[in-house]
């Protein structure tokens, strides 16, 4: 009993800071919407909609950053190899900065690229296109707080990407109201207050990082970085997570789009549902990262039982979570849809789409709490294999069979979808204990390279 309270206590001294830095990130995209709408115009909550969205996608892509580094690290923590995991660090802020590098060199193609997709109204696209130019220089902090924030959580320390998130978007926050409203920079001001928001972010994270290493960096760590094959593993991984997420992206872009070919009326429907599916999430990820964190910690540390006793624990925590969200649906659906729209016929459609809703936490839990295990120990392949599956052979052929069912077809599609990519990770996971194969046999070699 002892065992599992420490457990417990373990998993909610992760799962705590990390949902309430999820919940902030929304926060700080409404009270910019709040300032943007008050300017007398909608040109530029449009434009920041519009360029923040093609940066979004953009930065998601690169979220491997992250996600590849939590595992590694996790892993290395628990195997005890210290210097692999400060080594497995520097690699991915290095692919950070050559990321970002190459991101601004090119900008001018992919920007005029994602304006020309998004089709924005003609007066919206050069402001949309000036927000972005702008925010892209605060790619090399982004990324490489994404690789930070990996090694956080990947050392069980979630309250320092807590303390980054809200640090980065009070000062956002706070520098809108200055260079929006106090110096009429409108959309432009809410880019130069993103950028400097996100530089400072970055140099918390750095500065986290210096405090909390277990060791100091040394000539030997500098040796090893420069030896490129020692990339091996993680750029393995992070092309597995990149493909990964390209996948995912797709099918919230599939459900938009789907969505505004069934009228506007189901688009402004299906797009506040979706945020409300998306904030249920953020309960669940709180247990995935503390899957994340700490199932690839007792793989490092070889401790088969310890995997599988924090794997049920976590899924316990993710189950729970999940009803809470669907059963706060199921009793509250009438009162949220009536303060997040005045318009009538939209609220008359969510309430007739209003199960899935309900549903789609229960059904969605399995791969949120199977993606933090699969990143957490490193096998991010599987990942990779269910996701382009249950895209291929499950979303798409799903929605184009019952497009004649409108919009609940359109949302049986991705309530399949998401129920497949907790059932085939469910699958790699019986298969891989079935077999045996959690356990290496030796901590990657990429990284055991004497220099």
């Amino acid at each position: 009993m002892s065992k599992t309270r420490t457990l417990d206590h373990k998993i909610w001294d992760i799962a705590w800071p990390a949902i309430l830095s999820n919940i902030s990130i929304p926060m700080l995209g409404l009270v910019d919407t709040a300032i943007l709408g008050h300017l007398g115009s909608t040109q530029y909550l449009g434009a920041v909609a519009i360029g923040g969205a093609i940066l979004s996608f953009l930065y998601w892509g690169f979220s491997f950053l992250r996600m590849g580094t939590t595992g590694l690290v996790a892993k290395a923590s628990g195997a005890g190899e210290v210097a692999d995991a400060v080594l497995i660090l520097a690699q991915s802020c290095v692919l950070a900065l050559i990321l970002a590098t190459l991101v601004i060199i090119f900008h001018p193609i992919w920007l005029l690229g994602g304006i020309a997709l998004m089709s924005p109204a003609q007066d919206l696209a050069p402001l949309a296109l000036s927000y972005a130019s702008i925010r892209i220089y605060s790619a090399p902090a982004v990324l490489i707080t994404y690789a930070c924030v990996g090694w956080f959580i990947g050392r069980q320390n979630t309250r320092w990407p807590l303390l980054i998130v809200l640090t980065s978007n009070v000062t956002n926050i706070g520098l809108d109201f200055l260079f929006i409203v106090g110096l009429g920079l409108n959309s432009d001001g809410a880019a130069i207050a993103t950028v400097i928001s996100e530089y400072l972010g970055c140099g918390l994270a750095i500065y986290g990082i210096w405090r909390t290493l277990p060791i100091r960096p040394d000539a030997s760590l500098f040796r090893r970085l420069a030896n490129w094959s020692a990339y091996a593993h993680l750029l393995t991984t992070s092309r597995h997570l990149f493909i990964r997420t390209t996948c995912l992206l797709f099918s919230f872009a599939f459900f938009t789009a789907m969505g505004e070919k069934l009228g506007g009326n189901i688009l402004a429907a299906n797009t506040i549902m979706i945020q409300l599916v998306f904030l249920a999430a953020y309960g669940m990820d709180g247990f995935a990262y503390s899957a994340e964190a700490l199932t690839g910690n007792r793989i490092g540390a070889g401790d088969l039982k310890g995997f599988y006793r924090a794997t049920a624990r976590c899924a316990l925590w993710c189950g729970g979570s999940a009803v809470l969200a669907s059963l706060f649906f199921f009793f509250f659906c009438v009162p949220i849809f009536k303060l997040l729209t005045d318009l009538e016929p939209v609220r008359t459609l969510m309430l007739e789409y209003q199960w899935w809703l309900i549903l789609l936490p229960l059904i969605a839990a399995p791969s949120y709490l199977l993606d933090g295990v699969f990143i957490g120990t490193a096998e991010t392949r599987y990942m990779m294999y269910t996701m382009v599956l249950s895209t291929l052979l499950v979303y798409l052929p799903v929605w184009y069979l019952t497009t004649g069912w409108g919009n609940h077809g359109l949302w049986l599609s991705f309530a399949m979808f998401s129920a497949a990519r907790g059932l085939s990770l469910q699958l790699c996971y019986w298969h891989l204990s079935k077999a045996q194969r959690w356990l290496p046999t030796t901590f990657p070699s990429t990284l055991n390279t004497n220099q």
